[in-house]
């Protein structure tokens, strides 16, 4: 069953929403060579914790921390470790913010340092995918139709996109239906309806979409070593329109905006 949301249950996650967006813009300040990814980890669970958040990852299913950080060739679900970031590395923080019960979900990536033309070409694209897909939202279309739009971009600028992980539903719990597939055909899956709250994240590929696991069970990386990335944000479908509710150009949680 997919979720409808009343106009009061998106204001509290598009609350959730500012407090995320906020903790990603003070990321793109912060990461620099010499930083970890677990300095990230440590600042965002800081940081939420400041402004009345939790991190619903933290715990679940056992996860056991408040972001997930991959770097490089790892798609998702990268553990936060002690190891520096280097100059020309890349790093998606992802995470799930829960504020007064209510929850939003989005990743960024960020380049550490210098990175060399390709790779930047490869975060540009990713970004530019992330939006395409939300221009699809638009009530009356399907689910199909983000993907579709988002693998037609993606695929003709020479990347892929990653087909085991996918976009999801929201609301009460993390993952919740409808499945947001990044590829796939036009007019296919259930149709989009005003009330639908959902994250569009598309992982793009240098190289091929396939990946494999690694052994703690849960970071996935791409099969053949090349770079990854990853832009999501939490979308509520009106009738007028998408609206992000992780928004980073939405007011900031500081009133004097610093």
């Amino acid at each position: 069953m997919i979720n409808l949301r009343s106009q009061r249950e998106i204001e509290k996650m598009k609350q959730a929403g500012v407090v995320l967006a906020s903790c990603h813009k003070e990321l793109a300040n912060l990461i620099r060579p010499g930083i970890s990814s677990w300095d990230i980890d440590q600042f965002v669970e800081a940081f939420l914790q400041k402004h009345g958040a939790t991190s619903e990852q933290k715990g679940y299913k056992g996860y056991e921390y408040a972001t997930c950080s991959s770097i490089n060739d790892e798609v998702c679900h990268g553990f936060p470790r002690k190891q520096p970031l280097k100059t020309g590395d890349i790093v998606t923080v992802d995470m799930v913010v829960s504020l007064n019960g209510a929850l939003a979900d989005s990743a960024w990536t960020f380049p550490v340092g210098n990175i060399d033309e390709e790779t930047e070409r490869l975060l540009t694209i990713t970004k530019n995918a992330l939006y395409i897909g939300i221009e699809a939202a638009q009530t009356g279309n399907r689910i199909g139709d983000i993907g579709h739009a988002i693998q037609t971009y993606v695929e003709a600028e020479g990347f892929s996109v990653v087909r085991d992980f996918i976009g999801h539903g929201i609301g009460d719990v993390i993952h919740e239906k409808p499945d947001v597939p990044h590829f796939g055909l036009p007019g296919k899956g259930p149709r989009i309806k005003e009330g639908m709250v959902f994250t569009i994240e598309p992982m793009v590929n240098a190289g091929s979409y396939d990946t494999k696991m690694d052994s703690n069970g849960w970071t996935a990386r791409t099969a053949d070593g090349k770079y990854s990335a990853q832009y999501e944000h939490t979308i509520a479908i009106t009738n007028n329109g998408p609206i992000i509710l992780t928004d980073q150009d939405q007011m900031s949680i500081y009133p004097s905006g610093v």
